[in-house]
């Protein structure tokens, strides 16, 4: 269902419920990792998480990285910040 080396890949599932009596299969959510920073990047108007994630990971799709070591649960949270901490690399 998800890509190698998704960070959801190996997280599982679980069946859910909802209001309606249909149930619905969805997957555990990851706990972010605690990523201490190399620095920080001053992030442009508008610039995509994916490209800094590329520039600065070496992987656009592990973009999430900065996510958690910017303490911000969806990448959204991000774009008001002036300041993005880079995680270490070697971490995932």
């Amino acid at each position: 269902m998800f890509f190698a080396g998704s960070r959801y890949e190996k997280l599982g599932t679980y069946r859910v419920t909802r209001a309606d009596g249909s149930t619905v299969i969805v997957t555990k959510l990851p706990l972010p990792l605690s990523s201490p920073v190399t620095g920080y990047y001053p992030r442009r108007a508008e610039q995509r998480l994916d490209l800094i994630a590329a520039r600065y990971l070496r992987d656009a799709t592990s973009f999430w990285r900065l996510c958690d070591a910017n303490d911000a649960v969806v990448p959204d949270a991000l774009a008001a910040r002036a300041l993005i901490g880079i995680p270490r690399e070697g971490r995932s």
